[in-house]
């Protein structure tokens, strides 16, 4: 692994925790789906056109049509608009935690549903993940934390796990910023419809509502997946997946310093055990060095 791409998974690692804090900013003044529909749209326009200015094509094989319809649906619609209905109830850094584990469940799920072969190394890591969430959910309960948003966030990253193993192996056959900018859109267009059904457009236009919207529509919601599909690109799925042992730090991290949420004993020591544990899954599933 070069330089270069260890710059990359550090980059994508900051922004992509970054969201939890961005959106938790979003949801205190605008309705939750409306918000995440409007960023979606603007972002898949975004990236479609810049693409198409990069010569990138809008069409795609039937695989790759397929990947981006799912991770659309799963990725964008229900992970991501899950976690922002559950953040009008759940502090960002929880959302960050249960979020990161989706490592941990895609590897569970590879080794239950695929008979993937997991190392002893990586057995421990799925332990220690648990160990890891069962700590800071115990520590969260026992201070009153909302059930309903709990929930929720565990629905959205089973979501994402889903995404991720439907599409194993899929290709972006070289139209990676197209494909992203299609996967905003799919989900875009699928958020309008529960946005417009149950949502009032109710906004409270402040300063930090449209720092908050700008910056999670252009670096989480688009330098993030970009850089993402570029890293997997350049040093393959199992090492780029190792940089998300650093989520739980830097969602923590980040929610700690810019919303002042607290964090306890436990909840420190979960975050470690969790990061531990994604790291040691991820390891388990590389390559032997030759």
């Amino acid at each position: 692994m070069d330089v270069t791409a260890i710059a990359m998974g550090l980059a994508f690692a900051v922004m992509w925790s970054s969201a939890f804090t961005s959106a938790h900013v979003i949801v205190e003044y605008a309705p939750p789906l409306t918000a995440l529909a409007l960023r979606f749209l603007i972002s898949g326009l975004l990236g479609v056109t810049i693409a198409a200015l990069m010569g990138q094509s809008a069409r795609l094989t039937r695989k790759q049509w397929i990947a981006t319809i799912v991770f659309g649906i799963c990725q964008n619609a229900l992970y991501l608009g899950l976690n922002f209905v559950a953040m009008q109830t759940v502090e960002a850094s929880l959302a960050a935690i249960i979020a990161s584990t989706m490592p941990l469940l895609v590897a569970l799920a590879g080794w239950v549903v695929f008979r993937d072969k997991v190392r002893p190394l990586g057995i421990a890591g799925l332990i220690a993940g648990v160990i890891g969430v069962t700590l800071i959910m115990g520590a969260r309960l026992n201070g009153g934390v909302d059930l309903r948003g709990v929930v929720l966030c565990g629905i959205g990253v089973v979501s994402l796990t889903v995404a991720t193993l439907s599409v194993r192996g899929a290709s972006s056959g070289g139209n990676v910023l197209m494909i992203v900018g299609l996967q905003m859109l799919v989900g875009s267009a699928v958020l309008w419809v529960p946005a417009l059904m149950w949502e009032g457009v109710h906004v409270t236009l402040t300063w930090q509502l449209v720092v908050a919207f700008i910056y999670t529509t252009l670096v989480p919601g688009l330098a993030a997946t970009w850089v993402w599909f570029l890293l997997v690109h350049r040093i393959g799925m199992v090492r780029a997946a190792t940089f998300h042992f650093l989520n739980p730090f830097f969602g923590v991290l980040i929610a700690a310093v810019l919303l002042g949420e607290r964090l306890g004993a436990l909840d420190v020591i979960g975050v470690v055990i969790v990061a531990l544990g994604i790291l040691a899954v991820q390891l388990s599933r590389a390559p032997p060095a030759s």
